[in-house]
């Protein structure tokens, strides 16, 4: 064997023996007595706790096609929230440029390529208005869950089994990785470590799906400033048209073009 020869083996050994390591590492991580849910309560407590949030996101999400090609959709956005009653956030992508309004008495959802909007009338809280989009129109609403008051219940209700994976890190921030088991989707969470315990990263996995397409939502700009109410009133452009609130309106605002098959959504 040439010294060449020796070198490049001993790199490829040493390469091999680091990823044993990483690996046994990660499994330590993933047994020590760390209790993924208290992590996970901590993020939601914390989250709870504050009267005002923003934070930006970027989001993708997978379909797989009957080729069993996976293709990724891409959009970013933001977030403006006064509990209990106040919330805003805008989304734009390849193929939708949406934003939803809350007010505390109307949920305002409008589409600036289709230049129409919906209302429905949900006094009550963030929450509320929360739960009844989803179960009335059906609208898929990924990432919402964090919003809740009660996040950590909503996360955790059909969880079979969780673990604290270890440390990661996410656009440079420390994370707590924690991974979590369901009957149809298997999910992931990066929370920021420290005094403020936000989440940082989210990852879907559906597993009813051929191909196990995931949704993953990252989000960064996390903060706590007030955010005047102005901020809040939906004012619709004078070109959009008001339309009725069903099913077939709401894929229009989806974040996948027409007639594609749904991707990883929780």
């Amino acid at each position: 064997m040439t010294q060449g020869s020796r070198i490049h083996t001993m790199i490829r050994l040493s390469a091999a023996a680091a990823s044993v390591a990483v690996l046994s590492l990660a499994t330590s991580h993933g047994a020590r007595a760390d209790d993924p849910a208290k992590v996970l309560k901590a993020m939601s407590d914390y989250l709870a706790g504050q009267k005002s949030l923003s934070a930006k996101f970027d989001s993708d999400i997978e379909v797989v096609t009957p080729e069993l090609q996976k293709i990724q959709f891409t959009s970013s956005g933001e977030m403006k929230m006064n509990r209990p009653d106040k919330l805003r956030i805008r989304r734009t992508g390849g193929y939708a440029d949406v934003e939803l309004v809350y007010d505390g008495k109307t949920v305002s959802l409008y589409g600036n390529n289709a230049k129409s909007y919906v209302q429905a009338d949900v006094a009550g809280t963030v929450d509320k208005m929360i739960d009844t989009l989803q179960s009335q129109s059906g609208a898929g609403l990924p990432g919402a869950d964090l919003l809740l008051s009660n996040s950590h219940d909503e996360l955790m209700a059909n969880v079979l089994e969780g673990r604290h994976i270890g440390q990661g890190v996410v656009d440079g921030v420390e994370c707590e990785h924690l991974a979590f088991r369901g009957p149809e989707t298997d999910w992931q969470i990066w929370i920021e470590t420290g005094a403020k315990p936000v989440p940082r990263k989210y990852v879907i996995t559906s597993k009813t799906l051929a191909g196990a397409p995931q949704y993953t939502l990252k989000i960064r700009d996390w903060k706590t400033d007030a955010n005047p109410d102005a901020d809040f009133a939906f004012k619709p452009p004078a070109d959009a048209t008001k339309v009725a609130l069903d099913s077939t309106v709401i894929i229009e605002f989806d974040e996948l073009p027409p007639g594609t098959p749904a991707g990883a959504k929780k």
